[in-house]
Protein backbone atom coordinates (compact mmCIF):
# COMPACT_ATOMS: atom_id res chain seq x y z
CA UNK A 1 0.00 0.00 0.00
CA UNK A 2 1.36 3.49 -0.75
CA UNK A 3 2.86 5.34 2.22
CA UNK A 4 0.27 8.13 2.00
CA UNK A 5 -2.54 5.61 2.50
CA UNK A 6 -0.87 3.57 5.26
CA UNK A 7 -2.61 2.98 8.56
CA UNK A 8 -1.34 4.75 11.69
CA UNK A 9 0.26 1.62 13.15
CA UNK A 10 2.29 0.61 10.11
CA UNK A 11 6.07 0.56 10.38
CA UNK A 12 8.23 0.30 7.26
CA UNK A 13 11.75 -1.12 7.21
CA UNK A 14 14.52 0.44 5.07
CA UNK A 15 17.85 -1.37 4.59
CA UNK A 16 21.14 -0.59 2.85
CA UNK A 17 22.68 -3.90 1.74
CA UNK A 18 26.20 -4.53 0.43
CA UNK A 19 25.63 -6.24 -2.91
CA UNK A 20 28.93 -8.14 -2.85
CA UNK A 21 28.50 -9.71 0.58
CA UNK A 22 24.72 -9.49 1.08
CA UNK A 23 25.39 -7.91 4.49
CA UNK A 24 22.97 -5.30 5.83
CA UNK A 25 24.98 -2.14 6.46
CA UNK A 26 22.20 0.13 7.73
CA UNK A 27 18.58 -0.48 8.71
CA UNK A 28 15.78 1.76 9.94
CA UNK A 29 12.22 1.17 11.19
CA UNK A 30 10.22 4.25 10.24
CA UNK A 31 6.76 5.58 9.70
CA UNK A 32 5.69 5.01 6.08
CA UNK A 33 6.14 8.61 4.92
CA UNK A 34 9.55 8.93 6.56
CA UNK A 35 10.64 5.60 5.08
CA UNK A 36 9.64 6.76 1.61
CA UNK A 37 11.58 10.02 2.03
CA UNK A 38 14.63 8.23 3.39
CA UNK A 39 14.56 5.69 0.53
CA UNK A 40 14.43 8.53 -2.03
CA UNK A 41 17.34 10.27 -0.31
CA UNK A 42 19.41 7.09 -0.20
CA UNK A 43 18.73 6.37 -3.89
CA UNK A 44 19.64 9.94 -4.84
CA UNK A 45 22.94 9.75 -2.98
CA UNK A 46 23.73 6.31 -4.41
CA UNK A 47 23.23 7.57 -7.95
CA UNK A 48 25.10 10.86 -7.54
CA UNK A 49 28.13 10.25 -5.32
CA UNK A 50 31.08 7.87 -5.23
CA UNK A 51 30.90 4.89 -2.85
CA UNK A 52 33.45 6.45 -0.50
CA UNK A 53 31.43 9.66 -0.18
CA UNK A 54 28.20 7.68 0.35
CA UNK A 55 29.87 5.70 3.14
CA UNK A 56 31.16 8.92 4.70
CA UNK A 57 27.66 10.44 4.68
CA UNK A 58 25.55 7.47 5.72
CA UNK A 59 27.75 4.97 7.54
CA UNK A 60 29.14 7.55 9.94
CA UNK A 61 27.97 6.67 13.44
CA UNK A 62 26.47 10.13 14.10
CA UNK A 63 24.43 10.15 10.88
CA UNK A 64 23.31 6.53 11.30
CA UNK A 65 21.93 7.21 14.77
CA UNK A 66 20.10 10.37 13.66
CA UNK A 67 19.86 10.23 9.85
CA UNK A 68 18.83 13.29 7.89
CA UNK A 69 17.50 12.55 4.42
CA UNK A 70 19.58 14.70 2.08
CA UNK A 71 16.80 15.06 -0.49
CA UNK A 72 14.19 16.49 1.86
CA UNK A 73 16.55 18.20 4.29
CA UNK A 74 14.24 17.39 7.19
CA UNK A 75 15.52 15.30 10.10
CA UNK A 76 13.72 12.15 11.11
CA UNK A 77 11.38 12.46 14.08
CA UNK A 78 12.02 10.99 17.52
CA UNK A 79 9.24 8.45 16.90
CA UNK A 80 11.31 6.96 14.08
CA UNK A 81 13.89 4.39 15.15
CA UNK A 82 17.20 3.22 13.79
CA UNK A 83 18.13 -0.45 14.08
Amino acid sequence: MPAALAGPGRVDHVEVVDVASGEVLLAWNLTPLRAARLARALRADLSQVQPEEFAERWLDGDNAADPTPRASGSPLRDSDSWV
